[in-house]
C-alpha cells in the first residue's frame, strides 16, 4: 500500500516517549522550535543578503547611465562589482555569519507560541516579502555610494572608478554584516538579547578583519581589483551599511505596532 504525504507527515510528528518525564516532552518541544527558529534565520540571512548582491549588480547595469557608472576610457559595459568581488562576498558574509546563526540561543518567547501547524513552510510568504525589501534596500545603499563617490551620476564626485567601486563593495560587505543581527529575529529588535550569541559577534569581527585587509592590503588589491580607501570613504561605507538596520528596524517596529493595536 502507498504512503502519500500527509500519512508521511503525521508519522514524523509522532513522539517516541523514552520516560514519563513531563519535563522530557517540554524539552524535547522547545529543542525542536529553537532548531526549526534558527534554521529560519540562517536562511533569512543568506536570502535577503543573495538578493542584496542581485538588485546590487542587476540595477548597476540598468542604472549605469544614471549613477555615472561608466569608464571614460571606453564605452564597454562597466559593472558595479567584480566577479572576484562577488566571490569574496560570499565567502566572507555568507560562511561564518550564516553558521553562527545556527548556533544562536532559544528566544525568550519560544515556549509561548502557538504551535505551528503541519502545512506551515520554512520560507513563507512575509519571509519571502523581507528577503525582497532588504536585498532592494541593501542594492540601493551600494550603488548610492559608488555614486557618491563617482564623477557624474546622482551626486558629483571626484574619485576614480576603482576607488568608487571599493566603497561600493565594502558597503556591501558592511550591509550584510548587519543584516545578520537583523535575521536573528522576524519581529524582534536586533538590539533585544545583543550578546547573548559570541560566535556571532566573533564571525561579524572576524569579517571585517578580511575586509580590512582586501581593501588596504596592496596584495589582495591586486587579486580583488579594490584600491585603498581613506577614513572618509569607511565612515560613508559604515554608514551607508548601516541603513539596512535601520529599515529593518523600522519594519519591525510597525509590525509591533500593529499586533498591538489588534489585541487593544
Amino acid at each position: 500500500m502507498g504512503i502519500n504525504g500527509t500519512e508521511v507527515t503525521k508519522e514524523a510528528a509522532r513522539m517516541i516517549l523514552a520516560d514519563d518525564n513531563y519535563a522530557t516532552i517540554v524539552s524535547a518541544v522547545k529543542r525542536g522550535r529553537v532548531v526549526f527558529d534558527n534554521i529560519q534565520k540562517f536562511l533569512r540571512y543568506l536570502l535577503s543578503s543573495n538578493m542584496g548582491e542581485v538588485c546590487t549588480v542587476f540595477f548597476g547595469v540598468v542604472l549605469a547611465g544614471v549613477i555615472g557608472l561608466s569608464d571614460p576610457n571606453s564605452s564597454d559595459l562597466v559593472l558595479p562589482l567584480l566577479a572576484t568581488q562577488v566571490l569574496w562576498i560570499n565567502l566572507v558574509t555568507d560562511s561564518a555569519p550564516a553558521l553562527a546563526l545556527g548556533l544562536d540561543p532559544a528566544d525568550g518567547d519560544v515556549m509561548r507560541r502557538k504551535p505551528r501547524s503541519l502545512d506551515d513552510h520554512v520560507i513563507d510568504a512575509a519571509m519571502w516579502q523581507r528577503v525582497i525589501f532588504i536585498g532592494l534596500v541593501m542594492g540601493a545603499v551600494t550603488l548610492l555610494t559608488i555614486d557618491m563617490f563617482l564623477p557624474g551620476g546622482l551626486v558629483e564626485g571626484t574619485d576614480s572608478l576603482e576607488v568608487a567601486r571599493t566603497a561600493g563593495f565594502t558597503t556591501l560587505v558592511v550591509a550584510q554584516l548587519f543584516n545578520v543581527f537583523n535575521s536573528r529575529s522576524a519581529h524582534a529588535s536586533a538590539f533585544s538579547n545583543l550578546f547573548t550569541n559570541r560566535w556571532l559577534w566573533a564571525s561579524v569581527g572576524l569579517g571585517l578583519v578580511l575586509q580590512v585587509a582586501v581593501v588596504q592590503a596592496p596584495f589582495m588589491q591586486v587579486a580583488f581589483g579594490t584600491a585603498a580607501l581613506d577614513l572618509q570613504h569607511w565612515l560613508i561605507a559604515i554608514a551607508m551599511g548601516s541603513i539596512v538596520l535601520l529599515a529593518e528596524e523600522i519594519m519591525k517596529m510597525l509590525y509591533r505596532l500593529r499586533r498591538r493595536n489588534r489585541a487593544a
